[in-house]
């Protein structure tokens, strides 16, 4: 019985507004998403160790990288000027796109 409990409460959480209140249309990031795929991988999924693979990253997290690249406020010559031009809602799609994507593992080479 406790364990009927415990599966209801989950899915409660799991279906109430706040955790589906993520903006972003899926469709549209991955649209936008083209640009990305040299470096990250087309599903997400970077083959370049240095580049970090975004599939399955947290929403939230995507979103705020993405702006503060945007603003400047995190470094990097590359990612600065590519998330220049995004908009809010570009940011909130590709956030969305990607983590809805599965990462895969990678093994690490050995040392």
């Amino acid at each position: 019985m406790k364990l009927q409990g415990l599966f209801i409460a989950a899915v409660l959480m799991v279906s109430t507004p706040a955790a589906m209140a993520y903006k972003g249309d899926v469709a549209a990031g991955k649209e936008k998403s083209a640009v990305c795929a040299a470096c990250h991988g087309a599903d997400g999924n970077s083959a370049i160790p240095v580049n970090p693979s975004l599939a399955g990253q947290n929403y939230s997290y995507l979103v705020q990288v993405l702006k503060d690249y945007r603003s400047g406020a995190r470094k990097n010559p590359i990612m600065n000027g590519q998330a220049a031009g995004l908009s809010d809602e570009d940011i909130q799609n590709l956030a969305k796109y990607y983590s809805t994507q599965s990462g895969k593992l990678v093994a690490l080479p050995a040392r």
